[in-house]
């Protein structure tokens, strides 16, 4: 074994050293705005009287399909309220930050050759693999104990020291199942698209199975990783078993990736690859027809995604017009104005939500370009009859037609589900341009991407930190009372909520201007800058 694993410790200083940003700025980040949610909590929720409201405002299905099965319901203190609202969403983080890492440091670098030059060193066949899943877990360790001892510092009744150390440890646990998962997909996919591509397909499956069982069927969520993480019942009854049943499977899944590893060729996928066609389609004659190719089994999957996710949330929405009905604390909590339903205010809040997570295949797309530009292949194409403002027109134009689908999708799918479940049904127009008027705010993001390309390439996570930011400011900016300005900054915070108010021209315009404005100065930039690699 030692033979296998030879240089694996100088690989894991090399690989810390390649991601001393970013992993401590997510640590950081995850950390602060765990923290900072749980004392907002306590200073929103001081009574007994008013955490119970709360509770009473958890019991529906789109809330349950969202968040997961409410535990500590009767009795919910800030514990019980953290665990609920916040446990499935910095799992999330956490299961996306080892997705990417893992297949950054694995596929990705075996794809850019850089595996090939380790192997010829003195370095065992399993170095980088073990080297890469021991960062993996180290990351996830502290993660856990920072987590868990911040909150028990809190000094917060409710957040007791084993209940905060198990919420950290959920954290660490989730994430680094997801990135044994990816450890496996490495070895059968031969590219780090595919590899990334059907990590987060697991993901995605894991939370559809969550959140169909936590409505309807228990069982189903017991299939699902995120159901054991939110299973061990945080802060409530603090079970553990469940949490090591996900680092059993992971140890196994590890165990799994390293044989697959081990007996692989270099380069080389387990997976069967489809042989190309002997002649080229004529649309990959020009830069949009090969920018659509290269993405077209990730935009296959966003679209089916979406169109998923619209349909389960609208499955909910028939079920929550008998709640608001029987729950009176509810009706007090959302009035009905001019002649706006309780559901339409509600889904008032879902609709942001979705619209962000529409824009994520939007701005991967553009970025496409910087990924390309660093493994030297948009040289080939600006030596032939390609300019630069058509090679990145191309690549903007499909952003801008990817984030309408998506939309669109989203839309329909929320529409055919709300409308089979709906006494009442659901106008699909009204329906449609809810979530279709939040395209200025995706194309300011898709801007802003384009601004990072031609200007600054280095910087192209500065687009995902935006969108993550507005993410936060949209979701937790009430609930932690930022100031107005914070949310201000956000594009999606500027969109007129169509099923409970009338639309407004102006902000919508000014979204579409900045974004216009972003974009010329992002390709004046690129005509400039030097294409390396």
């Amino acid at each position: 074994m030692r033979e296998y694993t030879k240089g694996m410790g100088t690989l894991l200083r090399l690989l810390i050293k390649r991601d001393r940003v970013r992993i401590p700025v997510f640590m950081v980040s995850l950390i602060l705005i765990t923290c900072s949610t749980a004392g907002a909590f306590e200073n929103l929720y001081p009574t007994s009287d008013s955490r119970q409201m709360m509770a009473q405002s958890m019991v529906n299905p789109a809330m349950t399909a969202m968040l997961g099965k409410g535990y500590g319901l009767d009795n919910y203190t800030i514990g019980a309220i953290m665990a609920h609202q916040m446990l499935l969403f910095t799992v999330l983080a956490m299961a996306i930050m080892n997705i990417l890492l893992v297949a950054r440091h694995t596929r990705a670098d075996e794809e850019d050759g850089k595996i090939e030059l380790i192997r010829s060193l003195p370095a065992g066949r399993l170095a980088n693999l073990c080297a890469t899943m021991l960062l993996a877990a180290f990351t996830n360790i502290a993660i856990a104990l920072l987590t868990g001892g911040g909150l028990y510092l809190l000094g917060i009744d409710s957040l007791t020291l084993e209940g905060s150390f198990l919420y950290g440890t959920a954290l660490g646990v989730g994430g680094f199942f997801f990135a044994t998962v990816t450890a496996v997909f490495a070895q059968l996919s031969e590219n780090a698209r595919g590899t990334v591509g059907l990590s987060f397909a697991v993901l995605g499956v894991s939370y559809l199975l969550r959140a169909i069982g936590d409505v309807s069927n228990e069982t189903l969520s017991w299939m699902s990783p995120l159901g054991w993480i939110l299973g061990s019942e945080v802060f409530v009854t603090n079970l553990w078993w469940p949490i090591g049943i996900t680092g059993i499977v992971a140890v196994l899944l590890l165990a799994i990736a390293s044989v697959l590893y081990s007996k692989r060729d270099l380069g080389a996928g387990l997976l069967p690859t489809k042989p190309g066609k002997r002649n080229a389609h004529v649309s990959l004659l020009s830069p949009f027809g090969l920018s659509f190719r290269l993405q077209r089994t990730g935009f296959i999957a966003w679209a089916v995604g979406m169109f998923v996710l619209g349909v389960s949330y609208g499955s909910v929405l028939g079920d929550l017009d008998s709640f608001f009905v029987e729950n009176e604390m509810f009706q007090q909590l959302l009035q009905p104005e001019n002649g706006r339903s309780l559901t339409d205010q509600f889904l008032t809040m879902m609709v942001s939500i979705l619209a962000m997570i529409g824009t994520i295949p939007a701005l991967m797309s553009v970025n496409k370009l910087v990924a390309e530009e660093k493994k030297g292949r948009l040289e080939l194409l600006l030596s032939k009859k390609v300019s630069r403002n058509r090679l990145l027109g191309s690549a903007f134009l499909l952003s801008v037609i990817v984030s309408f689908v998506m939309l669109s999708l989203t839309a329909i799918g929320l529409w055919v589900a709300g409308n089979a479940s709906m006494d009442n049904g659901m106008d699909f127009w009204n329906t449609y341009r809810a979530i279709i008027v939040y395209l200025p705010a995706v194309w300011l993001i898709i801007g802003v991407g384009v601004l990072v390309v031609g200007m600054l390439p280095r910087a192209s996570f500065a687009g995902w930190i935006y969108l993550i930011y507005s993410f936060f400011v949209v979701y937790l900016g009430d609930l932690l009372e930022f100031p107005t300005w914070l949310s201000g900054i956000s594009p999606y915070g500027h969109i007129p909520e169509l099923l409970v108010e009338d639309m407004h021209f102006l902000p919508v315009l000014i979204l579409f201007i900045l974004a216009i404005g972003c974009s010329v100065v992002g390709f004046i930039g690129y005509n400039k800058r030097d294409i390396q690699a």
